[in-house]
């Protein structure tokens, strides 16, 4: 054989492996979005879905790691092929991917365990083939007698590197363009060609192997690992995976709940692992380890001591680039350790087994044992206790810098009385505690511990700042209620309630007896809403009306003795907080009979009787976005479908990221309905009454006619735009409308 055809050939080997890595690692990024996209109008948008999903998806790859590595250490090759395609062969009948049919969460209970049942009915088996792929195709290579076969670590890379591709694809490619039933159909065709890829490889695998025995135990190489690196490698990987989901749902909950921005951490997770295996991690890994405690220096003083100084994206940027560098490190090191390739499937199956770990403990343990994102300081913590450890004073030591300072600060807190006056003096103070901390950096235990205790110390400067009453955690977020002081008209302070989820208030109510009837914030009197209602008030004695998200309840006020009011609220923490007259008392004043239906409002909708309400007002928020289920054209169907036919779509669509007025336009448009906005600002001497934007949709213009001629606000017929389709709930896209 010529060395020209010799060389093409192993060259062509290369290609069927490393292309079939390339196709599998995409499929399986592809599918995540979109099965999220599919899940996400049954639970509301809110980000603990990914997460959820999230924790499936690591858990069936431990599942397919776990696979791969018993078949490849119990059986020769050829019994390895013909197992692994009769797994192939009875994962085609879940094609094509879709909703198992009348899928419906429970209202009444956390949907946790639910989501993870129904994906694994949906998607359970085609994800197992997928997760079995990198370890086994990986190692099939390592036995082909290959030139390459002795360190096949190379093709992890382009696996990571499809992963990557199809993830950065999803919202600025795929969604765009193809709906969301062309996406199941053309995937479940991907998943085809990958199983012919993969039988391609198993034929090459095939031909280079003596005749066997079936079925007959390879005998075991000898093991020299211990249990010290097993452990190490262990929590190498559990850290980032743990990150990964805490950064998610920070940025969620903190920053931002846009679903375009759920993908940045995963992408940045990816970027590492295709970086640590290559054959640039020599170089840059020790450039990694120095450059880590300078990125760290403005993130723990800008991200945690002092972020309101910040605008969300430049706050974005700092955290995701402490995230790089804190996994960057973890993944380094662990590449580093990689061992012999007759240990292959057990490095995989640890970094798996870490993977599911790390995600379960995000999604299942830290959110009953915090009330916070808490869990997210904690593993910034423990990727740098991860750090080479490079000990030039005794361990011992090491405890003194760190227990000192947390002493210093507890005292600090307790013994001052009004510890909020010196708010700026402390914050400085932990900013030029974050520099100086930089010195310690090659005293890994010390400067871990130290940067976690000016953590704890922010967080806890920022929680008495905030004068919470109350924080629960709850598979949709983070609520709290906080205390909060104005000046009244007589210059003396008054003490007024607050509702956040993340960091978007929800709502307001001042607490004197003649002012806690007065709804505020987004739905102050002098506001849309509060037009809205003076303007139909003779009109509108016997009217049914829906409410979609509850808040902390403030619309309730504009209830009259013979109006019908429904509440819809998918939270039942949300509910909880407004019936709750310690923090909140607009319901009890103003509407306690009112109905109310915990779910999701589209699945509560349409149980209602059509034509059966005068006036629907859509309020639903995840911390700062609408959910996109509910702003689709068959979201705005239905709507219509239960309203009256004079009836009136009220729409809140306050939001800094995204211009959704775009959206209802187009849908007003399509349906040739009337449509009104207004972008209300807020006059600087009302206290509590905030810039909120509302758009109002009906039937006939003649309907909407008295809200213009009310001369109560600057009510607007809305623009008209044409760079763009209409969103259904087979297509949406995020990026034609962030602002």
């Amino acid at each position: 054989m010529s060395q020209e055809l010799k060389n093409n050939r192993h060259l062509s080997t290369i290609v069927l492996f490393a292309g079939t890595l390339f196709v599998s690692a995409s499929l399986m990024f592809v599918l995540q979005p979109l099965f999220g996209k599919i899940l996400l109008p049954l639970l509301g948008g809110s980000p603990a879905v990914w997460n959820t999903c999230m924790v499936f998806y690591q858990s069936i790859l431990f599942l397919g790691y776990l696979y791969a590595h018993a078949l490849s250490t119990r059986y020769q090759n050829r019994p390895q092929i013909l197992i692994h395609l009769a797994v192939i062969l009875i994962s085609l009948l879940a094609l094509p991917v879709a909703l198992p049919d009348n899928t419906i969460p429970p209202t009444d209970s956390n949907p946790t365990l639910w989501l993870c049942w129904t994906l694994f009915l949906s998607i359970g088996l085609p994800f197992f083939v997928l997760s079995t792929t990198a370890p086994l195709i990986q190692k099939w290579f390592s036995n082909i007698g290959h030139e390459s076969s002795d360190d096949p670590y190379f093709l992890y890379a382009a696996s990571n590197t499809g992963s990557l591709l199809a993830l950065l694809s999803y919202p600025f490619l795929l969604e765009p363009t193809i709906g969301l039933a062309n996406q199941q159909s053309y995937w479940s065709i991907g998943y085809v060609l990958l199983c012919v890829l993969i039988a391609t490889c198993a034929l090459s695998l095939w031909k280079r192997q003596q005749p066997d025995n079936a079925l007959i135990i390879e005998t075991p190489v000898a093991d020299d690992l211990t249990w010290a690196t097993k452990l190490h490698w262990l929590a190498l990987a559990f850290v980032p995976s743990s990150l990964l989901l805490g950064l998610t749902n920070f940025i969620s909950t903190d920053i931002a709940s846009v679903p375009l921005l759920w993908i940045i951490p995963l992408t940045v997770y990816l970027l590492s692992f295709i970086i640590v295996f290559s054959q640039w991690n020599d170089t840059l890994h020790p450039w990694m380890v120095k450059l880590q405690p300078l990125v760290l220096i403005p993130f723990i003083a800008y991200a945690f001591v002092n972020p309101a100084d910040l605008p969300y994206w430049v706050y974005l940027i700092l955290h995701v680039l402490a995230f790089f560098f804190a996994i960057m490190v973890c993944h380094g090191e662990l590449a580093k350790g990689r061992p012999p390739t007759q240990h292959l499937t057990s490095f995989y199956l640890i970094m798996s087994f870490a993977g599911m770990l790390g995600g379960m403990f995000n999604t299942f343990v830290a959110p009953f044992v915090f009330d916070g994102i808490y869990e997210y300081p904690l593993m910034i913590v423990a990727a740098l206790l991860l750090r080479p450890w490079l000990v030039t004073t005794r361990l011992q030591w090491q405890f003194i810098v760190p227990v000192v300072l947390l002493g210093i600060g507890l005292i600090l807190y307790a013994s001052v009385n009004d510890l909020l006056q010196y708010f700026d003096n402390i914050a400085l103070s932990l900013i030029a505690l974050s520099v100086l901390v930089y010195f310690l950096r090659k005293q890994t235990l010390s400067y871990a511990l130290t940067i976690g205790v000016i953590m704890f110390l922010a967080l806890s400067l920022h929680g008495l700042s905030s004068h919470t009453l109350y924080q629960e955690r709850s598979f949709f977020g983070v609520m709290a209620v906080r205390e909060s002081v104005l000046t009244d008209e007589n210059n003396q302070p008054e003490m007024y309630h607050e509702l956040f989820h993340g960091t978007t208030k929800h709502g307001a109510q001042r607490l004197p007896e003649p002012l806690a009837k007065i709804p505020l914030t987004y739905y102050s009197q002098p506001g849309p809403m509060g037009q809205l209602f003076k303007t139909f008030d003779t009109a509108s004695a016997n009217w049914n009306i829906g409410v979609v998200g509850l808040g902390a309840g403030a619309l309730a006020c504009y209830a009259k003795p013979n109006q019908h009011w429904t509440l819809y609220e998918i939270d039942p923490l949300v509910i909880d907080i407004a019936k709750n007259t310690d923090y909140f008392t607009y319901l009890s004043r103003c509407l306690p009979n009112a109905t109310m239906r915990v779910g999701d409002a589209r699945l509560a909708l349409e149980k209602e009787p059509d034509q059966h309400f005068d006036l629907l007002m859509m309020d639903a928020f995840s911390s700062d976005a609408v959910p996109t289920h509910l702003i689709t054209k068959e979201a705005m169907e239905l709507y219509f479908k239960k309203l009256k036919p004079n009836g009136i779509l009220a729409f809140h669509i306050t939001n800094r990221h995204l211009a959704l007025k775009k959206v209802l336009s187009i849908h007003a448009e399509q349906a040739h309905f009337a449509v009104l906005i207004q972008e209300f600002k807020a006059p600087e001497a009302m206290p509590l009454v905030v810039d909120t934007d509302w758009v109002v949709i009906a039937r006939q213009p003649e309907t909407l006619t008295p809200l213009t001629l009310s001369l109560l606000g600057t009510w607007q017929t809305m623009p008209l735009y044409f760079d763009m389709h209409p969103w259904t709930d087979d297509y949406t896209n995020i990026v034609k409308i962030w602002k």
